[in-house]
């Protein structure tokens, strides 16, 4: 009864998208119905009834496309290091012949690799590639077959990409301009964003299918690659240190990391997730972006931002209350939460600023050339400051920074200060006597 239900649903939601969907076994018309499949992906049942259907129904409507051409058509699958073999490539055969010896031009991480087939492999009648067992060379091999090959320089092949075979040495040349074409196109038509993570993966299959993951969950990426982490890439993905560190990582989909790549990546602090399963990447990456907001969060309540007040009149009356100033912003921009010291007084402590207000409304913070109402409470364990006492007009107030609150900056809100601020934020160090 569950079962039926939930297939009810299913065919539920395919009406809805104006699709008639049947299951396999019932569907009389293949033509007009969808044919279903139930599978179990954690016991793998249905598999063999999903390649049987696909099967039936290539061969029977599509029989004409299915002819046998000498045309050679092969695809690089996988990428493989099999124990007394090497680096071994597994390739569709679709259609033509591959024979052993051949010179073939495949797309390689650093460009196009030329090399020649060792031996062509296939495991025994009746066994599966992913089972380890003694596998029967062939001289020659007619498509369509999945098979593996042996050669040299294997290690750097871009697995999704297709394999050429050179009949002669002239057309080397003219093969490897194919392939790198090829590649480009697939690699141009990945649209980047300025600021994201790096993401590299073994396939360019798998590549894309993690890209359009990360693209349905709003993660963007900047940069992409088919292969091992090196250490270029890492330098690569370092560019994002100086624009939001958050996006600082590389999303390293079924690939290796080299020892040394690693190394680098932790003394520039650029964080690289490894995981086999895109799911697992992208929690990985989730999580570490969900605890870097909360730091930063919890880090802006130690942010001071720099700034140069310059007092323009005060309130003397309400001396149990907040004080009371109007000010213009002469340099930096004012903000909640500011402590602040009179510059002109050998830097006495004055209190946070807990409002502001411009043009009688309340802000979150007032910019330079601005007029603005500031509300000061005293901090715990500090004799009130009086205005027309311990300050008046002639005086300026500054941001008390220090050195946690300027490593706070640093850290979390570079994005939010420009090459002035920094300016501003030095002097005002000196000023106060600090050292970062």
């Amino acid at each position: 009864m569950e079962f039926k239900q939930r297939c009810q649903e299913v065919i539920l939601q395919f009406a809805n998208l104006c699709l008639n969907a049947a299951l396999f076994y019932e569907n009389k018309d293949p033509r007009t119905f969808v044919s279903m499949v139930p599978t179990s992906a954690i016991s793998g049942d249905g598999m063999g009834n999903l390649l049987s259907l696909i099967t039936q129904l290539t061969q029977f409507m599509m029989h004409k496309q299915l002819i046998f051409s000498e045309e050679l058509q092969a695809t690089v699958l996988e990428v493989k290091v099999i124990p007394g073999l090497g680096t071994t490539i597994d390739v569709i055969l679709v259609n033509g012949h591959l024979h052993e010896g051949d010179t073939v031009v495949l797309a390689g991480q650093e460009g196009p690799i030329v090399t020649q087939i060792r031996s062509i492999l296939m495991p025994r009648p009746l066994k599966e590639l992913r089972v380890k067992n003694p596998y029967v060379e062939y001289k020659t091999i007619e498509g369509a077959q999945g098979i593996k090959l042996t050669g040299k320089d294997f290690d750097k092949t871009i697995a999704g990409m297709p394999l050429f075979v050179a009949k002669n040495h002239s057309e080397i040349d003219n093969l490897k301009s194919v392939v790198t074409d090829l590649l480009n196109q697939t690699v141009s038509c990945i649209k980047t964003s300025e600021r994201g993570v790096y993401v590299q993966a073994s396939t360019l299959g798998s590549l894309e299918a993690l890209l359009e993951y990360l693209s349905s969950s709003s993660i963007p990426y900047f940069g992409v690659k088919v292969g091992p982490v090196v250490k270029k890439d890492v330098m690569k993905a370092s560019i994002m240190l100086e624009h939001d560190k958050m996006y600082a990582a590389i999303l390293a989909f079924d690939v290796k990391v080299e020892k040394d790549a690693q190394d680098l990546a932790d003394s520039l602090g650029v964080k690289i997730f490894q995981a086999n399963i895109i799911f697992h990447l992208y929690d990985m990456f989730v999580n570490y972006r969900d605890e870097n907001a909360k730091k930063r969060e919890e880090a802006r309540n130690h942010a001071v931002y720099p700034c140069i007040l310059k007092i323009v009149s005060g309130e003397t009356s309400n001396l149990d209350g907040p004080l009371v100033l109007d000010v213009l912003v002469e340099a930096g921009t004012l903000r909640n939460r500011t402590p602040l010291c009179v510059s002109t007084k050998k830097n006495i402590d004055v209190g946070t600023v807990t409002s502001i207000e411009v043009d009688g409304a309340g802000v979150q913070c007032a910019k330079e050339g601005q007029n603005a109402r500031i509300f000061i409470e005293t901090d715990e364990g500090d004799s009130p400051k009086v205005y027309g006492i311990d300050f008046d007009e002639e005086d300026y107030f500054v941001s008390r920074v220090n050195r946690q609150s300027i490593e706070v900056c640093k850290e979390y809100c570079r994005d939010e200060l420009d090459e002035s601020d920094w300016h501003l934020m030095n002097e005002l160090k000196k000023m106060l006597h600090q050292h970062a």
